[in-house]
């Protein structure tokens, strides 16, 4: 990047530290041109990084208040302006994926129209039931784009492990499980049948949902490295200016970005994780339709109900609850006092309340988020780290859209209405039903239960009376594959025979 003249201006160099101008000159030594022919420096640099930096550059471009206006600017590029691979090469990917040419499967296909990172999309028609044609938008991976990552992946685990190894304060951040997080997420992002089952997901939870929509599968035209979708006409979230001329309220525009993604995050446990302008488009009626389902999220109930009531609780200044979430989710470790968590978050939570975007500097926020998170032994959580980015991506979008945002006041309605759903009689009366299925589930395995009990007491008595119980490792294998074959019910009752009758050959052997 320093080669590319992109990571820091010449004022900026001129006032960072003695070593920082020494390291970013001597990165300059070498360089196999001055680069003076890049319009775009910055975006060149990720670009030749490759696939993961790229997504980098767009979730940076999403927050002008961190990097800089111009930097978001030139990021931007990335979002979805891509150099395509060539024509020929995107044909011999559908054929090899569908099992025929083009010309059996499109009416028309035409050249790509956008590219990114991982694919570039084609518009083309088929020809529908009723014999009309209709356009649909074909996604092609780009040749060797799984190298790629896995070159990434193998680059950052290894960082990864060395800072793990040699950088004791940075171990509660766990660098390698957020490395296996990511590596997992591009694993899924890489199969674009992954992609089309969780667009058809979250188009079912949905499709009661005003001002936000999802296109549908072609799930003829789908395999492994291509996805035919319907083709979504309208413009691009991040054309401000033709969506100012078209008339949109973009104010309104940036509170629906935040609102259908809290919903989709906490009454729906399932989100899109990577909500960037590019895969943002808004249709003649002003509703949102998104693009891109490759990087998905999803959250258990547990995560919900906690990330529901710390939203609320921030939300009502209600420190002292929010406080007490952490713990019960174990985010914070139970040596600390509650109180005195409470009254870090109240230090963040007030300055905050009640003022609008642009009079909050995230840059700051941030760092003494960090600073309370070392101060009480906060640990990373993996399994929260794609809701997190997100969750920046969104309000880095939604405050382009409307500078003057309040993240607080736009959240409220959604997250209160959860939250009295799900607390109120209709969710006790749900939780109930839940709680005597359960038990119903429980009841009806007593037979199995009993009768695992009986056979599980003959088979540890024979080994005990035979000289003692042996656990090798083909024994141990073939019960893991028994247990791999039984549902849920069965597990249950295969533990709780064990663990009562491990008792029993106790007792005989003593």
């Amino acid at each position: 990047m320093a080669r590319y003249d992109g990571l820091v201006s010449a004022e900026q160099l001129d006032e960072a530290p003695p070593a920082a101008r020494l390291a970013l000159r001597i990165a300059k030594i070498g360089t196999r041109a001055a680069r003076g022919d890049v319009d775009n420096p910055l975006a060149a640099a990720l670009t030749e990084l490759g696939p993961t930096y790229i997504k980098l550059g767009q979730f940076l471009a999403t927050r002008p208040d961190l990097v800089g206006a111009d930097r978001a600017r030139q990021l931007s590029e990335l979002q979805d302006r891509m150099p395509s691979f060539p024509q020929d090469e995107a044909i011999a990917e559908i054929r090899a994926g569908l099992g025929a040419d083009t010309a059996d499967l499109f009416e028309e296909f035409g050249p790509p129209v956008a590219a990114a990172s991982i694919a570039q999309v084609h518009r083309a028609k088929v020809r529908d039931d009723n014999g009309g044609l209709r356009d649909v938008a074909v996604k092609v991976l780009r040749p060797g784009i799984e190298k790629r990552f896995s070159t990434d992946m193998e680059t950052f685990f290894f960082a990864a492990r060395l800072v793990e190894r040699w950088h004791e304060p940075s171990r509660r951040l766990r660098p390698v499980d957020a490395v296996q997080t990511l590596a997992t997420s591009v694993k899924l992002e890489m199969d674009l049948r992954m992609e089309a089952s969780a667009m058809s997901e979250l188009a079912k939870n949905v499709a009661d949902d005003a001002g936000f929509h999802v296109p549908q599968v072609d799930w003829s035209r789908t395999s492994r490295r291509i996805l035919t979708s319907q083709w979504v006409d309208g413009i691009p979230l991040s054309d401000q200016d033709r969506l100012k001329a078209a008339g949109f309220d973009l104010p309104g525009l940036g509170d629906n970005v935040i609102q259908s993604f809290l919903r989709h995050a906490i009454r729906d446990g399932f989100f899109h994780a990577d909500m960037h302008p590019g895969n943002l488009f808004v249709d003649q009626a002003g509703d949102l339709v998104a693009v891109d389902f490759g990087i998905m999220g999803r959250l258990g109930m547990k995560e919900r109900l906690f990330l529901a009531e710390i939203l609320h609780g921030f939300i009502t200044r209600n420190y002292e609850r929010v406080s007490q979430v952490h713990f019960d989710a174990g985010y914070v470790p139970i040596k600390h006092d509650p109180q005195v968590f409470a009254q870090a978050l109240r230090a963040i939570g007030e300055p905050l309340m009640d003022k609008p975007a642009d009079e909050i500097s995230m840059a700051r926020l941030l760092a003494q988020l960090f600073q309370v998170t070392e101060q009480f032994d906060m640990r990373t959580q993996p399994q929260l780290l794609l809701l997190q980015k997100t969750m920046v991506v969104v309000e880095g979008v939604a405050r382009m859209l409307n500078p003057s945002l309040n993240m607080w006041t736009t959240a409220e309605p959604v997250v209160r209405q959860w939250i009295e759903q799900k607390f109120g009689p209709q969710g006790r009366i749900e939780d109930a039903a839940e709680g005597a299925a359960t038990l119903g589930k429980l009841v009806g395995a007593l037979p199995e239960v009993m009768a695992e009990a009986q056979r599980t007491a003959h088979m540890l008595s024979n080994m005990a009376d035979s000289g003692g119980i042996r656990l090798d490792k083909e024994t141990t294998e073939a019960l893991a594959e028994a247990q791999s074959r039984r549902n849920s019910g069965g597990r249950i009752a295969l533990w709780l025979g064990a663990a009562a009758l491990v008792v029993i050959a106790l007792a005989q052997v003593i």
